[in-house]
């Protein structure tokens, strides 16, 4: 950042400290694109990252008095705009997951009727599963995640996420046990 542009951005945040509206529109203004561009890359569309911008940048005008004017501004901001994007992404984890499984159906229509029955039945089996252990099981059998991995993403220790898998399994091969049982029942 030119030294020029520096003074203008000092200016800017004097003015957000005084809670000037137009610094505050000219700091959007002048951040905008380095912001939007953090924000894509954590999000799956241009309006959710556009809705993580505008909750970043609130973060940015309601915390402006912690910022140490001592380090790189556009730094602080980047971690306000990362962090937004991840508290976006944990908030909404539980519609990824869905998603994920939804789209996770293979595209070839190679597949006899049956093998797709069997895979829909599997779906469903997952997403009858807890909210915990569907989202331990997808990211860690589906996703192929660590289980460090996993305990960073949804906060939660590594032996919880061992745990859960753990318990998923159980709870998955209980359920397929049970409709081998009554499969058998109706032709027995």
């Amino acid at each position: 950042m030119s030294e020029a542009e520096s003074k203008e951005v000092e200016d800017l945040l004097r003015g957000c400290l005084k809670a000037d509206r137009e610094a505050q529109r000219k700091l959007y203004r002048h951040f905008y694109g380095y912001a939007m561009s953090i924000s894509m890359r954590y999000t799956k569309d241009a309006e959710e990252a556009r809705d993580v911008l505008n909750d970043g940048f609130l973060k940015v005008f309601t915390k402006l008095e912690k910022y140490d004017p001592s380090k790189p501004f556009k730094g602080w901001i980047r971690r306000i705009m990362i962090n937004t994007a991840l508290d976006n992404y944990r908030h909404n984890l539980k519609h990824y997951y869905l998603m994920d499984i939804e789209s996770a159906e293979p595209e070839a229509d190679n597949y006899s009727v049956e093998q797709k029955i069997n895979y829909e039945y599997l779906i469903s089996l997952v997403q009858a599963l807890s909210p915990a252990y569907r989202a331990v099981f997808n990211l860690y059998a589906i996703d192929g995640h660590t289980h460090e991995e996993v305990a960073e993403i949804l906060g939660i220790s590594v032996g919880t996420s061992k745990s859960n898998l753990a318990k998923a399994r159980a709870n998955l091969r209980a359920k397929l046990q049970q409709s081998s049982v009554d499969e058998y029942r109706q032709h027995a």
